[in-house]
């Protein structure tokens, strides 16, 4: 599995309650409702960006980080 299809089926995971946990515990800015709003990893690190005021390279980073750590 590619690391970019890897991050889309993690976020197709992400109404799971552990899912919603571990992004709530990396990034405390996401609520429930914006992780379940999610449509991609494009969003997801557009929202990181935005949210933690960060440039696009390392918002890409800690996402592409993030799924790394995951098991699917």
């Amino acid at each position: 599995m590619t690391e970019n299809s890897q991050a889309t089926a993690t976020l197709a995971q992400a109404n799971s309650t552990d899912m919603r946990a571990a992004i709530a515990q990396k990034w405390s800015k996401f609520t429930d409702q914006d992780v379940s709003a999610l449509k991609n990893e494009d969003d997801f690190v557009t929202q990181v960006q935005f949210r933690y005021q960060l440039d696009r390279v390392q918002a890409q980073k800690d996402v592409d980080a993030f799924f790394r750590g995951r098991q699917l």
